[in-house]
């Protein structure tokens, strides 16, 4: 009953994903729907009406050259960024969030060649948008399921046909979390089996959870814990003082290697 409880649960992600993916062009749908993407366009658009109402105001044309190499400058750093940033990030959502950080800063660069309070007109606007809109976390599941802490107390205690559970702990309102949302769905969608299953608890709906397992609500998240039934073996970040003053960027190697999915996986195989 527990186990279809949290299938469904997770029907309604699974189905919007899905809609994403059935549409012809999926990023000009996800920049058009979701709120964090449209405002930064809208934002980034409006430079181009800025850049021509003080072109037609100055007169001597100088700035028209001094802008010039400026924005040729920016758009050359923001390339070799974007380039890094490819080779570098494992996430999606990481990727966009550092190439929007660096964008908005070489506008705000370009911008004081302008004018400085057209610098801090768009400043002011990045925080608003920062402060009314959130970047939207990975939509998709794999072989995970939404739960919740009672669901989890019940397959840990009652369901016998996975003796292992790796759960992340987030919240909806974690820049940390949000880009690090496709890390256990794309695991799941490799070493979920009979032996081990794949669980994601919002402590944003669940803030009393979060004392339970020992995890704090702004220090640490997203969580990572395995179980065996009812036992916790393993977590990431470990609770250790030397783990608050550095947590490393939360990847799939990183789990992998810290769980010993490849193990896991073998022995199972191999049975």
């Amino acid at each position: 009953m527990e186990v279809a409880t949290a299938t469904e649960a997770s029907a309604p992600a699974a189905s919007g994903a899905a809609a994403r993916q059935n549409h012809p062009f999926p990023w000009l749908d996800s920049a058009i729907s979701e709120p964090y993407y449209f405002l930064h366009l809208l934002a980034f658009f409006s430079y181009f009406a800025a850049r021509s109402a003080a072109l037609s105001a100055d007169d001597g044309g100088e700035l028209h050259d001094r802008l010039l190499r400026r924005e040729i400058q920016a758009v050359l750093v923001f390339l070799v960024l974007f380039v890094v940033k490819i080779v570098k990030e494992e996430t999606w959502e990481t990727f966009l969030a550092d190439s929007l950080l660096y964008a908005k800063g070489l506008l705000l660069a370009v911008t004081l060649v302008i004018n400085y309070w057209l610098t801090l007109g768009y400043f002011l606007g990045f925080v608003v948008i920062y402060a009314v809109a959130q970047q939207p976390p990975y939509d998709g599941l794999g072989h995970s399921n939404h739960l919740t802490p009672l669901q989890l107390e019940s397959l840990l205690t009652e369901e016998p046909t996975s003796r292992f559970w790796l759960v992340e702990f987030r919240t909806s309102f974690s820049a940390t979390c949000i880009q690090a949302s496709s890390v256990l769905p794309e695991l799941s969608n490799i070493y979920s089996n009979k032996n081990i299953s794949f669980g994601i608890i919002d402590l944003g709906h669940f803030p009393n959870a979060a004392a339970k397992f020992g995890i704090s609500m702004w220090d640490h998240l997203p969580t990572y814990i395995l179980f065996d039934k009812v036992t916790e073996v393993a977590r990431f970040p470990e609770v250790t003082s030397e783990s608050k003053v550095f947590v490393p960027k939360v990847t799939k190697k990183l789990l992998c290697q810290h769980f010993d999915l490849d193990r896991r996986l073998i022995e199972y195989l191999s049975t």
